[in-house]
Order: structure tokens, then sequence, then C-alpha cells
């Protein structure tokens, strides 16, 4: 089976003899490996800095991201931001407040209409 939108192939698979069943595949050649010696050294540093200040840095470096995401970048998000505030009685003391609202609103345009 072939490609059918594809190129028809030159080379035929089967115009070489194979190998047989009992014979090992031929060796493919392999990257030598580099052999390290001596002791490794701490990404990012000149190898002189100390654990503790490495932590340190690390931790100042994570609460400033972390700063970072938590403040709202638009007025979308810093919208969702106080809804997520709101305590169930806050959100439902603005529900009732937006009811009461549209109440009197009607009520002043049936006013209105009956003069």
């Amino acid at each position: 089976m072939g490609n059918l939108c594809g190129k028809q192939s030159k080379d035929d698979p089967f115009s070489q003899p194979g190998r047989t069943v009992g014979s090992a595949p031929t060796p493919q050649p392999r990257a030598s490996v580099p052999r390290i010696s001596g002791q490794g050294h701490t990404l990012g540093g000149s190898g002189t800095v100390h654990r503790d200040e490495a932590r340190r840095e690390a931790a100042r470096a994570a609460e400033e991201r972390a700063a970072k995401a938590n403040q709202p970048k638009g007025k979308l998000e810093r919208d969702l931001a106080n809804q997520k505030k709101q305590t169930r009685t806050g959100t439902l003391e603005n529900i009732s407040a937006d009811e009461r609202r549209r109440r009197d609103t009607d009520q002043t345009a049936q006013a209105i209409s009956y003069n």
C-alpha cells in the first residue's frame, strides 16, 4: 500500500535481498557519551552561592510572581474579583435592591401613564 497523493518511490524495497529470520540486524553507529569528571555546578551561578541564599532568592522570586498574578489586570477581572469576594448575604441583598428598584420604576411608569 502506498500514499495515493505521493510520488512513486524510485527504490523498490523488495529489489534487494533481505536477511534471514535468524540473522541479527546490522548494528547502528552510536554517539559516544562524554565522561564528566569533577563535581557539578549549580545552574545560573558561579558556584559560590550558598544554599540559603539561593533558597531565599527563589522564595522572593516566587512571592513576586504570586503577587503579580493576584493583581487584577482589567475592568472585567476586577469586577469578577469583587463578585467572588461577596458573601451569599451580600449577593442576595444586591439582587433584592435591584428588584426593588425595578418595582419602583414600574410603579412610577404606571403612575405617569394613569395621569
